[in-house]
């Protein structure tokens, strides 16, 4: 296959280093995996459609739009909640470890 190159401003390629280096692989190893790994709009609307289509044919389930949004709300509710968790997780990373838990004008009051 043959190769490309892609453009990217200098704290890009600084930051895609970075995150190479955590997890142990190169630049061109993590853009592929993102690549290969993410789908647009139409390809997850497709993937549904594909999925509706099985349930229907092979366990006889009929799914109906109630229930895709009921599906749907669900979803948003856990990434909601995951996003919420990863900026805890990414708080509590960053704050030193003899930082006061409050303020110390808060404490006070």
């Amino acid at each position: 296959m043959a190769d490309a190159m892609i453009r990217v401003p200098a704290h890009v390629r600084d930051r895609l280093a970075v995150l190479a280096e955590a997890q142990d692989t190169s630049i061109r190893s993590l853009i592929q995996d993102f690549a290969e790994s993410t789908f647009t709009q139409e390809e997850l609307d497709a993937s549904a459609e594909r999925a509706k289509t099985y349930l229907s044919t092979y366990l006889g389930v009929d799914v109906t739009p109630a229930e895709e949004e009921a599906i749907q709300r669900k979803m948003d509710a856990l990434e909601a909640a995951d996003a919420v968790a990863c900026a805890d997780d990414t708080e509590a990373a960053e704050k030193p470890a003899d930082a006061p838990s409050t303020p110390p004008d808060a404490a006070a009051a």
